[in-house]
């Protein structure tokens, strides 16, 4: 795995949504070799941890974090000021693997959404999926039509699209896809990945776990997996964070 770190300029750092911000960094002066699915690390000022983002999309030197404000730390990001130096350790982890010629469903939740934007511009015409809590942090819906995919969108409450959860949605269309690729809380990715092993379609899931160093030097993110007939443990920053889905042991 090939990463480094750089200084990357902030061009900017706009709330979307509710809590949620667009942070946007320029690396034209600095390739950035980056596969869908691939995350950063971000250096907060202060804080001795890096917090991983999914890279939401990287093309013309524009590299795009979508994050959500869940603690100090993304609180400290959220007030960074464009002009400012960012310290990134880019890019990191196993993305998804999107064969030509297919036509792919990509499932998001939450703040799993954003990486199927990069996702969706590897793709021929995807099906795009999101869900969200409420109407309040419903994002990227005009980026993915640009994009081409064709866009459905489900909300918990129904203030937004149809009600319900990404499985209903992806039941009523899998049949006009020929694979899966998803990412968000864990309980979504268990029913994505039932729906799939139910109705034989491949699904590759991106994992969503604590991370500390991002390189597979702790043990902070280790989850277990069935490999060659065995259960191991393996690391959802080096080995992952895309896994196929038959291959992640879920508990509970």
């Amino acid at each position: 795995m090939k990463y480094d770190i750089r200084k990357l300029r902030l061009l900017s750092n706009a709330e979307i949504a509710q809590g949620i911000f667009d942070m946007r960094l320029d690396y034209s002066d600095n390739p950035l070799p980056v596969a869908c699915g691939q995350f950063a690390h971000v250096y907060v000022p202060g804080k001795s941890l890096r917090r991983p983002i999914s890279v939401c999309d990287a093309r013309d030197g524009v590299l795009r974090l979508v994050y959500q404000v869940k603690g100090e730390g993304t609180r400290i990001m959220s007030q960074m000021q464009p002009g400012a130096m960012v310290d990134v350790l880019a890019p990191l982890g196993n993305g998804f693997s999107i064969d030509s010629g297919k036509r792919y469903a990509l499932i998001g939740g939450g703040i799993g959404v954003p990486p199927m934007l990069y996702t969706a511009a590897q793709c021929d015409h995807p099906l795009v999926i999101s869900g969200f809590r409420n109407a309040s942090l419903v994002i990227l819906q005009d980026d993915f039509r640009r994009a081409g995919a064709e866009t459905l969108l489900c909300t918990d409450d129904g203030s937004a699209g149809q009600k319900g959860f990404v499985t209903d949605l992806l039941r009523e269309n899998i049949s006009a896809v020929d694979a899966v690729c998803a990412c968000g809380p864990t309980p979504m990715l268990r029913a994505v990945a039932a729906v799939c092993a139910e109705l034989g379609k491949p699904c590759q899931i991106s994992l969503e776990e604590r991370m500390a160093c991002g390189i597979g030097a702790c043990l902070v993110c280790a989850v277990r997996v069935r490999k060659d007939g065995e259960e191991i443990m393996q690391h959802v920053c080096k080995n992952g964070p895309v896994f196929n889905a038959e291959e992640v042991v879920f508990h509970g």
